[in-house]
């Protein structure tokens, strides 16, 4: 991994022997993939005010080539997560299927070559990190800044026109190895003046 594995507690004291639970689990999906260039680990109790226990959620983002894969496990009614332990247990096996279907996705895109799709962003939230894509039949499709070069993301812009490629998130689709289709071309932003003229 290029970057050592965060584990953030969301508004919960930190817990050392919880981290070293979630890095051991993150060191099995290494072993199964050395594609993993980052990893970020959240655990939360979105739900603590909740009478019927204290449920933890996990959220896992892992860095890949192409793109991202997120794993936001909260499940209000599965009372087995008010073990912290269980909570972490099944996110992880949801981020090992997720890796292992990219694998199997990217293995598929190079041998087949099959063609980008293309749209237009959106929605762009930079501070967030995140935007949306809408295709040419009116969908929009997620997208994290991971997914496009650090380049492209400063300089991306509402209904600037993209290529990508595509998968199926956990709460839909979600668009990969984000490009702009014309890269050099700064769009101005409304209201905005080329430099050295007068708005």
């Amino acid at each position: 991994m290029q970057t050592q594995p965060q584990v953030s507690f969301d508004d919960l004291p930190v817990d050392e022997s919880v981290r070293a639970a979630v890095l051991d689990h993150v060191s099995q999906l290494e072993r199964l993939s050395d594609r993993i260039t980052g990893c970020h680990v959240v655990i939360a109790q979105p739900h603590r005010h909740h009478r019927e226990g204290r449920l933890y959620s996990v959220r896992v983002d892992l860095v890949v080539p192409g793109g991202e894969i997120v794993v936001n496990r909260d499940h209000h009614l599965d009372h087995a997560h008010e073990d912290v332990y269980v909570a972490v247990r099944d996110a992880f096996l949801a981020a090992r299927r997720r890796l292992e279907d990219h694998a199997r996705r990217m293995r598929g895109a190079e041998k087949s070559h099959v063609p980008r799709a293309h749209g237009r962003i959106a929605q762009l939230f930079p501070l967030q990190g995140y935007g949306f894509i809408e295709t040419p039949d009116g969908r929009e499709i997620y997208f994290h800044r991971n997914a496009i070069s650090d380049h492209d993301f400063h300089i991306v812009d509402i209904g600037s026109p993209v290529y990508f490629s595509e998968e199926e998130g956990d709460d839909g689709p979600q668009a990969l190895a984000v490009q702009l289709v014309h890269p050099h071309r700064h769009v101005l932003h409304e209201g905005a003046s080329p430099e050295g003229e007068a708005p």
